[in-house]
């Protein structure tokens, strides 16, 4: 579910279910968390890709309509929650690729990020309310990174955007020709950021934190929104239909 690897005083870690478009289930949201923590003593930089043809499709659909309970989309909106904040709170840059498609949790990620990069027609977007789910869970986070008015039509349009129209609204920083060239361009930004004084970059990070905390602080109560709409007559009859 997870690739680690660590190249000199950087680490990249993979999301690694290629053939479910690297949709997220809980165990792989806990799998991600601890490892950035283990990388934050270990390297001076982290890069986060994902395997196959999409870098993440969101949560795993089929796995939250086996559970009409809404125990499983309640482990996986915490769990995402949980890995912004740890990659938000740890010292070391993370650049972050996106290449194919970032969408629902898998655009949510990017909000943990401090470097962004993806392929000029990567598909961006938070469509979780088409299935009844707020992504209330993501808001705070997308606040801190790019103007409001940009992030209302984002949370509540379901349409996807490009990754060219992403970087002109501030979710995504850079952007590449083609797919392939997101993990040598992460790569290569993150060994530069990795030659820097690391304790300087530690402490502009502690910094940019304080600045954005006013907005970032909401980051528990934007969870709890989306968690309220779990196991709604709504949202489980929309997740059973995609699986009918």
């Amino acid at each position: 579910m997870l690739k680690v690897q660590i190249q000199e005083q950087i680490a990249i870690l993979s999301l690694d279910r290629p053939d479910k478009r690297n949709a997220m289930t809980p165990e792989m949201l806990t799998m991600l968390d601890a490892e950035i923590k283990n990388c934050a003593s270990s390297v001076r930089a982290l890069v986060i890709l994902g395997e196959g043809k999409t870098f993440c499709a969101g949560f795993d659909l089929k796995q939250c309509a086996d559970d009409p309970s809404g125990g499983t989309m309640r482990q996986l909106l915490t769990g995402l929650s949980t890995v912004v904040r740890t990659m938000r709170a740890i010292e070391i840059p993370i650049i972050l690729g996106v290449h194919g498609a970032a969408v629902a949790g898998g655009c949510a990620i990017l909000g943990g990020a401090d470097i962004v990069v993806a392929d000029e027609h990567a598909k961006l977007g938070y469509p979780v309310v088409k299935i009844g789910v707020s992504p209330a869970v993501s808001a705070a986070f997308m606040i801190a990174s790019f103007s409001l008015g940009a992030v209302r039509a984002r949370l509540v349009d379901t349409e996807l955007i490009s990754g060219l129209e992403a970087q002109r609204i501030g979710l995504v920083h850079e952007t590449v020709p083609n797919r392939d060239d997101v993990r040598c361009r992460c790569i290569e930004i993150a060994e530069e950021l990795a030659s820097k004084p690391g304790i300087a970059c530690g402490a502009t990070k502690a910094w940019l934190n304080e600045i954005v905390e006013p907005m970032t602080n909401n980051a528990q109560r934007g969870l709890e929104t989306s968690l309220s709409l779990t196991g709604t007559p709504e949202e489980q009859e929309r997740l059973a239909a995609l699986w009918g």
